[in-house]
């Protein structure tokens, strides 16, 4: 891999580690690796503005296309692989630093030689906050490299206020180095005709009424939780409840859902069609009657704003970021609830009214989340370190 090319006289060079990066249509492709395609594509837009930002992504996958405006270097390292991903990031990303005005770690970490000054998005720090939800080394190695990696940045960039407080009280980064940018909400993400909704209800073989969760299969998902309360449900509703239909891949630490489902008598009630196609997302939110999404802990909850933007009565948890995220446009339950859950699904479907309304307030509140407006803050935070010169590079 080599060093930047400066292709525009005057522009400023911002370097953005994308290895997270993946086109491949699996559960890997979402969660950060969205965050990381939106902000590629709508930060060129966001640097004409003086002084001019020039911005290449570092990264490996080969079937990434560019928007105009963003210049791609690929590595000939094969970082798919965790170890050497690692290695690069500490080793080769750190010497092309040297050609760099501001290096941006998209996820969490960057190089802790990088010759210029850093900036680091967090995205949650639930790996501090609940370890054993997390494989050993996945856990050991975020706790070491972000700590590392915070610390030295010339800035944070969070998720969220929530995930703000987090990385200030966790990794012990001064407040005024961590900035809440909120993630945005891709424009496909909107309501749809009733009879278009109907079709694709039919063409994937889905219930006519169905309660949705969608992410991936993971502990702090809390999916035992609404597993539970959704068998109180239809206890209460009989046959004519709606069926539970939980889409998404398969993450880590999930084989309990599938036994707990049948341990409850509910393998007819509940359906795991697995991970969903991110250009389906729009339609599974559209068809649901209800979109429940319990989580114990998010960094920002993207798919209660996903949900909400296509106008889909939403339910989440009242931890960590979701209320901030949600607003007044969703019922919060305690994640630890479940007869507070089991309440909440059954006003939302007992009540015409109450649905209306929460697609009303869904709709403006998730109107507040736009991709532009995150690459536009994003590059404010680079014209600022760079308006503070050489200084800014190495902050304690």
């Amino acid at each position: 891999m080599k060093g930047v090319t400066r292709h525009r006289k005057f522009a400023r060079q911002i370097g953005l580690n994308a290895h997270l990066l993946s086109v491949t249509q699996s559960y890997r492709s979402a969660g950060i690796n969205g965050y990381i395609q939106a902000l590629l594509k709508h930060l060129p837009g966001a640097g004409a503005d003086l002084p001019e930002l020039s911005f290449t992504a570092y990264l490996r996958d080969p079937g990434y296309r560019p928007p105009e405006g963003l210049q791609v270097a690929r590595s000939g390292w094969d970082t798919s692989n965790p170890w050497r991903r690692i290695l690069w990031e500490q080793t080769a990303l750190a010497a092309v630093s040297r050609d760099l005005d501001v290096l941006h770690g998209l996820a969490y970490i960057a190089p802790l030689a990088a010759a210029c000054p850093t900036v680091i998005t967090v995205h949650d720090l639930s790996f501090l906050r609940f370890p054993d939800a997390f494989r050993r080394f996945n856990r050991t190695y975020l706790s070491l490299f972000t700590r590392l990696s915070v610390r030295k940045a010339a800035c944070v960039i969070a998720d969220s206020e929530s995930t703000r407080r987090d990385v200030i009280e966790l990794c012990g980064v001064p407040s005024e180095r961590v900035v809440t940018v909120y993630s945005g909400v891709s424009e496909a993400f909107t309501p749809a005709p009733a009879e278009d909704v109907a079709e694709f209800r039919r063409r994937r073989g889905l219930p006519e009424r169905f309660i949705l969760f969608l992410g991936t299969l993971e502990p702090r998902k809390n999916l035992g939780r609404l597993i539970e309360a959704y068998a109180v449900l239809r206890r209460n509703q009989g046959a004519g409840a709606p069926r539970l239909v939980i889409a998404g891949g398969k993450g880590w630490f999930y084989e309990n859902l599938f036994s707990l489902v049948t341990e409850l008598d509910l393998e007819d009630a509940v359906l795991f069609p697995g991970y969903v196609p991110a250009a389906e997302l729009p339609w599974w939110y559209r068809a649901a009657e209800i979109f429940v999404y319990p989580s114990l802990f998010e960094g920002f909850g993207l798919p209660v704003v996903e949900a909400m933007r296509c106008g889909t009565p939403t339910i989440t948890s009242s931890a960590s970021s979701l209320p901030e995220v949600a607003g007044h446009a969703a019922l919060l339950v305690h994640p630890d609830d479940t007869e507070g859950l089991v309440s909440a699904m059954e006003r939302i479907l007992g009540s015409a009214d109450l649905r209306q309304t929460l697609v009303q307030a869904g709709l403006l509140q998730a109107a507040q989340f736009s991709w532009s407006r995150t690459a536009t803050e994003t590059a404010g935070i680079y014209r600022a370190i760079l308006s503070k010169g050489p200084g800014a590079s190495h902050a304690a």
